[in-house]
């Protein structure tokens, strides 16, 4: 049994780490978010200590490495937001603990090479959580396009519109210098799926930047892909809208769509099994996304 940690147990992705860890049979000793609202709690890890302030937070779990060796720790699993991932994965470093993140890792590329530093000085690692990776239908695809033989590359588009309220705008995701604008903070994990199953980028060229909404096209090294991501509930095709549904998402390959609607339910528990057994996605996985959507962040139509 591994002693775990949580940054940012409020948030809205913490539930699927509080049941990753206690499906993998492990303990969850500290919580920390400046927001109470943590009854979450409850259902997994009732005996959690949980602090609203980060000083407190960090101080206990240094008290705790300076004690008796079952008691330290061993993963900070860090659910804050996207601008606060990298003083969290440091802090889980100098602590000796393996730091499990969320994705982005971290918002900018020049980060990882400071945590790979950081790494090697401490003997543990940096992991992130790249689910799709973990998904059957996709790593079916994934082994199908590895055995086939590319004569002339696909053609791929992507589209994901999930309509958000006013609030989004209001809170750290609506500011780009907290969560990196919606290619980041929505499009990181498609964007790392379509670069694992096709290859590296070549191009982007950048067709629509707006707050809610972006538009582009990414040439990668076995596809040429078209993409689309919004957070406007008006982009959203009428049959879903009248089906009541507040997310579109397609992907297609040559003009097939590419299945993987269902088994989304454990996908964090198995991307915990593998980085238990030291076989999860590190700095080097996550690079390449990470490089991408900040550069579309900072280019111009």
């Amino acid at each position: 049994m591994k002693n775990f940690a949580i940054t940012g147990v409020a948030g809205y992705i913490a539930p699927r780490h509080l049941q990753a860890i206690k499906d993998t049979g492990n303990k969850l000793i500290a919580a920390v978010d400046p927001h109470d609202s943590v009854g979450i709690l409850d259902r997994y890890f009732p005996e959690t200590s949980f602090f609203t302030e980060f000083e407190r937070f960090d101080r206990f779990l240094d008290m705790l490495r300076r004690g008796k060796p079952e008691e330290h720790l061993n993963y900070l699993t860090i659910c804050a937001p996207n601008h606060l991932h990298d003083a969290h994965i440091r802090l889980a470093l100098r602590l000796g603990a393996d730091a499990i993140c969320e994705k982005p890792l971290v918002l900018n590329p020049w980060n990882l090479d400071a945590l790979e530093e950081l790494e090697r000085e401490s003997n543990s690692r940096v992991w992130t959580i790249l689910q799709l990776r973990v998904h059957p239908a996709l790593q079916e695809l994934k082994q199908k396009l590895s055995n086939t033989k590319i004569e002339k590359k696909y053609k791929v588009k992507l589209n994901y519109i999930t309509s958000r309220g006013l609030w989004y705008h209001y809170s750290w995701k609506g500011l780009i210098e907290k969560s990196g604008g919606i290619s980041t903070n929505i499009g990181i994990h498609f964007f790392d799926m379509l670069i694992w199953l096709f290859g590296d980028v070549e191009t982007s060229t950048l067709l629509q930047k707006e707050n809610d909404k972006m538009r582009g096209e990414i040439i990668l090294k076995n596809a040429d892909v078209e993409w689309f991501l919004s957070l406007d509930k008006n982009d959203l095709p009428e049959e879903t809208k009248n089906a009541g549904k507040p997310t579109f998402r397609s992907i297609t390959m040559n003009d097939e769509a590419i299945q993987f609607s269902e088994g989304f339910t454990d996908l964090h528990t198995r991307v915990y099994e593998e980085t238990l057994k030291g076989n999860g996605f590190g700095i080097q996985d996550a690079r390449p996304s990470i490089e991408l959507v900040q550069k579309l962040r900072n280019t111009k139509v």
